[in-house]
């Protein structure tokens, strides 16, 4: 076994591995916070669910903002900035989160924290992107969620823990881990972004923005971004809803949602690996579709089983989707966009993750405040088979531009 991880990590570059320990430190901070913030929400603030999915909203417009411009940045000034300016903003503005005891100044902090948090997030990918050859970005994503993965299933189960003792803690820590991040990214990690080709122009940052006028144009980019949108409403529930539905309709103590997530991230550190491998042989979108019926099954079953074993199946078959579908997406997008335009594409990418947060919790809060709570794990079963089929549609469209990777 130690000979075979030597391995592995002699087929990556050095760079490589420093990415994905200060990402790794970094996410264990936020792991803390984030299954646990609708509890904080709803326990300190007294609010129900659908004020709790207006507080996503808010987050996620401001974060498709910051996430649009950001990725426009890392195309202009470069990767490692616009990545160390997102983790120290993001960590002042959660700490203040954590300290305020005022409901309005609570919105206008989900606004900021949105905003500056995700300047980083397309500088990310659009970095191991740089630092990987094409035939090793899928294994690339996947060991980055094995790292993600492996630090939410240290930090929620911490997180509950501490929960129970002091919610302020959870976002104290947060804010250190995040500026600990900071300071090994500045010190330890090289700009990525490619040379301008030779008799190439700089371009102006409103020339850079305006960029997002031809990723847009797009029309596999756009395909894609569509699909992955509805996927995404469904799969955020995991992170907001799941864990008041659970707690209110079904007695789950913070400790045991920990558990639940801790499940899901345990799999994917044991697993990820050995099934990206496996699937990247496959078409991709192939492997979209099949990863969308897991997802269908999973979610739908939250709805038809109240026993605490049954959760945590559904969450293995949930799981099993999310690892299948994660390293897949992020390569092709990596691989279908141009080189001096990878921080627009990543960034374009997660509008759907913020269109999946605006729309997401708060169509969940209001069927969980006012109708059958069941009904939102239903309808994620039927929005994900419905994915699963325009999967089809298009690889029969378009099937040979997005062939297997390897």
């Amino acid at each position: 076994m130690r000979v075979k991880l030597r391995s592995i990590a002699g087929e990556y570059p050095r760079h490589f591995w420093v990415l994905i320990g200060a990402l790794f430190i970094d996410r264990v901070g936020g792991a803390l916070i984030f299954p646990f913030l609708s509890l904080y929400i709803t326990n300190k603030f007294g609010v129900g669910m659908t004020e709790v999915g207006g507080i996503f909203a808010i987050h996620s417009i401001s974060s498709f903002f910051g996430n649009m411009v950001g990725g426009a940045l890392a195309d202009k000034f470069g990767r490692r900035s616009m990545l160390i300016i997102g983790l120290i903003f993001s960590a002042l503005i959660s700490l203040g989160m954590g300290l305020i005891e005022d409901w309005e100044l609570f919105y206008l902090l989900a606004f900021l924290t949105g905003f500056v948090a995700n300047f980083g997030g397309p500088a990310v990918q659009a970095m191991l992107a740089d630092i990987l050859p094409i035939e090793k970005r899928p294994d690339g994503f996947g060991i980055l969620r094995v790292a993600m993965n492996l630090a939410a299933t240290i930090g929620p189960a911490i997180g509950g823990v501490l929960a129970g003792i002091s919610y302020l803690l959870l976002f104290v820590i947060d804010c250190v881990v995040s500026m600990i991040t900071a300071v090994i990214v500045y010190f330890a990690l090289p700009e990525t972004k490619p040379l301008l080709a030779e008799g190439k122009k700089e371009e102006s940052v409103i020339q850079t923005i305006g960029g997002y006028g031809k990723v847009f144009k797009d029309k596999i980019f756009l395909a894609l971004l569509f699909l992955t949108t509805f996927t995404a409403i469904v799969y955020f529930q995991m992170n907001t809803t799941l864990a008041v539905y659970l707690r209110d309709f079904h007695g789950i103590s913070s400790q045991g949602f920990g558990f639940i997530l801790s499940l899901n991230a345990a799999c994917v550190v044991l697993f990820q690996f050995r099934v990206t491998r496996k699937v990247k042989k496959h078409h991709q979108l192939s492997v979209m579709l099949v990863g969308n019926l897991f997802y269908a099954v999973g979610f739908a079953l939250y709805g038809f089983t109240n026993k605490y074993w049954q959760f945590l199946v559904a969450m293995v078959i949930i799981t099993v989707g999310e690892m299948v579908i994660a390293p897949i997406v992020q390569t092709l997008i990596a691989n279908i966009s141009p080189e001096d335009m990878r921080g627009r594409y990543m960034a374009a990418y997660h509008l759907g993750w913020g269109i999946a947060v605006s729309i997401g919790p708060l169509a969940a809060g209001i069927i969980i405040d006012n109708y059958n709570p069941n009904w939102v794990w239903y309808a994620g079963g039927i929005i994900c088979s419905l994915v699963a089929v325009g999967y089809f549609i298009l690889k029969d469209r378009i099937g040979e531009r997005l062939a297997p990777i390897s």
